[in-house]
């Protein structure tokens, strides 16, 4: 009695592997959707299923694209564009399966409004948010919504208050501000007042760089006698007319600016003859300040490094849609410290 025929073995994931030239564990991952593998590989293992007669559903070629939203309420300042910038550059690298949105929203009246409707009109369904925006009724209301709704949220450079978002990708500017106040009470040659100035303290990150440095100089340095904040919106002419203001009073040995702006305290102190007597703090490395230094006039900058904050914001988002496996650290980013000896040549935006 003749044999039945044997049935033939369909093929393995060590046979799809061999007939695309990848491993294994790639196999695994087109197949069963785990994990991420370039759109490239991803074809390659499908029509190799295909041409061997693979008996299950292949998944679709192309996969759906992931978009990411990226919204920025900002300044204009150096800061902002080298964000922006950031942002530009981290694109590119993405690959094809992975869209970005990004939103620029220019500080002025109304503003709150237009990011929170930016927060809860999005252009296309999207599948995470970054945003770097300053904390407001408005606005909290508005990513509360979008986290309902399941989408993950990450703050970028000022983190938002009461907010349950996956993660605040920046640094720790409370800390910040300690270390600017205490190398301010360190630096100072004799006692008198500390002026401070500031974006708007609507930004949590500007609030927390001030708290931090009036903890420390009250605590550890009573000689220097700050007054009330700021508040000038990273611009040339407020913080012109504030260090001005601040030099007529008298005995003015250090400022502090936690933003953008200080072109116009320099020509108040240079005015005055006071530029490099009076101690001087601010924030990142940009072209006046590094020329600040160099001339002396300049004491202590702190740089948050806004690429490194971009790079954070996505490896989270992509983590948590499932398409890196290793979780990112959730420790927040490192400052760096310059000063004349330490500059660099590297140039903070492209020339």
């Amino acid at each position: 009695m003749p044999s039945a025929p044997r049935r033939k073995r369909a093929p393995r994931f060590v046979d799809i592997a061999a007939e695309a030239g990848v491993s294994e564990t790639t196999v695994n991952r087109v197949l069963n959707e785990r994990g991420s593998v370039s759109a490239e590989t991803r074809t390659r293992v499908l029509a190799a299923a295909r041409r061997l007669g693979v008996p299950r559903i292949l998944p679709e070629t192309r996969r759906n694209l992931t978009r990411f939203d990226v919204i920025i309420a900002g300044s204009g300042s150096p800061y902002f564009r080298r964000l922006d910038l950031a942002f530009q550059r981290a694109m590119q690298m993405l690959g094809r399966q992975v869209v970005m949105h990004r939103t620029l929203i220019a500080e002025g009246p109304g503003d709150e409004r237009r990011v929170a409707d930016a927060i809860l009109s999005p252009r296309q369904k999207r599948h995470g948010l970054i945003v770097a925006v300053r904390d407001g009724a408005l606005v909290r209301s508005a990513l509360r919504h979008v986290i309902d709704g399941g989408v993950p949220v990450v703050t970028l450079m000022s983190d938002i208050s009461d907010l349950p978002r996956l993660h605040y990708a920046g640094i720790d500017n409370y800390r910040a501000g300690r270390t600017i106040g205490y190398l301010l009470g360190r630096f100072a040659r004799e006692d008198g007042r500390l002026l401070l100035v500031s974006n708007a303290l609507s930004y949590r990150a500007h609030a927390e760089r001030m708290r931090g440095v009036l903890d420390v100089v009250k605590a550890e340095f009573p000689g220097l006698r700050p007054g009330a904040v700021r508040e000038c919106h990273d611009q040339q002419d407020l913080c012109y007319a504030a260090a001005v203001g601040a030099i007529k009073e008298g005995e003015l040995a250090a400022v502090y600016n936690s933003g953008a702006g200080t072109p116009g305290i320099m020509a108040a102190l240079r005015q005055a003859g006071r530029a490099g007597k009076v101690v001087l703090a601010g924030h990142e490395i940009s072209p006046e300040h590094r020329q600040y230094i160099e001339q002396g006039v300049m004491d202590i900058v702190v740089d948050q490094d806004p690429d490194g904050q971009v790079a954070s914001s996505i490896q989270h988002l992509l983590h948590a849609c499932g398409m890196q496996e290793e979780a990112p650290s959730r420790e927040p980013n490192d400052f760096r410290l310059f000063c004349r000896e330490n500059l660099g040549q590297r140039p903070y935006l492209p020339e």
